[in-house]
């Protein structure tokens, strides 16, 4: 049972009387007149072959107010995508399987790239920005939500809980982002959020003194939460990060677009678990390394730009902030699991910190070695300045995909 406590600057919807999913979609049914609404799934060929996207298939099939279903397939060659088109042909909604991998979809990207506009690293970021590009040529939405294809304890009233607050029309909201306790099975997930980024944004607020931006994102309950909804005119200036650091990236871009009254976090989960990456200590280009990297290098660019100098001492005294400030979460997180009768493994947990500090080190010596790193896909804003035609173009790749590759 949530309380209703509001922490920091962001609106906080909680999930205080259980309320039947019926009654939401009810009023979402209303909500569509005014606010027509669409779901974005980005999505590996691997999770088709997985248990959590046949459960997510299976609930959305129930959701009867949703207009249109996006979906961008990876790592899939075309067997793979005819296998996909027939996959998600049981949904009932206007659905749309974009072929990343597919020659009419790379000769765009390649059309993209000559003109320095294509996503440069392959990943969930470019996913979700070709999705995003076809939702906007679509025109078939007024707001949009997104989750990831791998969530084992899914529910349709996931999904209503996180598109609501943008598609009410008396609400005033942009953007929403989903948050959840991170507990299955006996124990306390979520790391990198717990033990990596709540620790480094309060680090780098004793190290670099008050922060507007700071404040905000240590407003948001979890940070890292892959679902998040918001009006589809958001999408046009929105620059999308190609790395790990989306999410990140996501809520900085809210808070340089928009007032904070404008954005809020939602409940939408009583408990949630998805695909575990590995810690991966020995391979820093992989798993929750690579992220720790990633989501490290985001938060010091976006400091940069808010005129914050860093320096090689800077960053040292950073780290040590930083390792202490986790321990003492480690701490806080034992007592939480013992009360709670969670198992909590506390060798692990600190050696995740250990690699994890080490990380932010070597993310600041990234950041100081490359200055002029662009990490960021250009908005659809000036992908559609530079080529007018782009959006159209992509309707119809994906279209006639849709339509030759599907099986009689």
């Amino acid at each position: 049972m949530g309380d209703f406590y509001q922490n920091g600057i962001i609106t906080t919807l909680h999930n205080l009387v259980r309320r039947p999913v019926e009654d939401l979609e009810k009023e979402l049914m209303s909500f569509r007149k005014e606010r027509p609404m669409s779901l974005v799934l980005p999505s590996l060929y691997s999770e088709l072959e997985g248990p959590a996207l046949k459960n997510i298939v299976s609930e959305l099939a129930k959701v009867p107010y949703l207009e249109q279903i996006v979906i961008g397939l990876d790592q899939a060659n075309e067997e793979q995508y005819r296998h996909a088109l027939e996959y998600f042909s049981e949904l009932p909604q206007h659905v749309r399987v974009l072929w990343n991998d597919g020659p009419r979809l790379r000769a765009l990207d390649l059309k993209l790239r000559e003109q320095g506009l294509a996503p440069t690293e392959m990943g969930k970021g470019r996913n979700v920005w070709y999705c995003f590009g076809y939702t906007l040529a679509a025109g078939r939405s007024k707001a949009v939500a997104l989750h990831d294809c791998d969530i084992l304890t899914y529910s349709r009233d996931l999904v209503a809980r996180l598109i609501y607050p943008v598609a009410n029309p008396g609400f005033n909201y942009m953007f929403c982002k989903g948050y959840y306790a991170r507990v299955a099975e006996g124990n306390m997930n979520g790391r990198v959020s717990r033990l990596l980024v709540t620790p480094l944004i309060r680090a780098l607020k004793k190290v670099a003194g008050p922060n507007d931006y700071l404040d905000y994102l240590d407003s948001f309950r979890y940070p890292l939460a892959g679902e998040f909804s918001f009006r589809t005119d958001v999408i046009n200036d929105l620059r999308i990060p190609s790395d790990w650091g989306l999410e990140v990236g996501v809520l900085s871009e809210m808070k340089r677009n928009y007032a904070t009254n404008r954005l809020c976090q939602v409940d939408i989960a009583d408990t949630y678990d998805h695909k575990h990456q590995d810690l991966s200590p020995e391979d820093a280009s992989r798993g929750l390394s690579k992220m720790s990297t990633d989501i490290s290098k985001a938060l010091f660019r976006k400091l940069a730009t808010n005129g914050e100098i860093f320096s090689n001492e800077k960053f040292r005294t950073i780290k040590a902030t930083y390792y202490r400030i986790a321990l003492d979460f480690i701490e806080t997180y034992q007592s939480d699991a013992v009360i709670n009768g969670l198992s909590f493994d506390r060798h692990k947990e600190e050696k995740a910190v250990e690699l994890f500090a080490q990380n932010v080190m070597r993310a600041g010596a990234y950041f100081l070695d490359n200055p002029m790193d662009t990490p960021f896909i250009p908005s659809w804003n000036r992908v559609t300045s530079a080529m007018p035609d782009i959006k159209a173009e992509l309707m119809e790749a994906v279209e006639l995909d849709n339509e030759e590759y599907a099986r009689p």
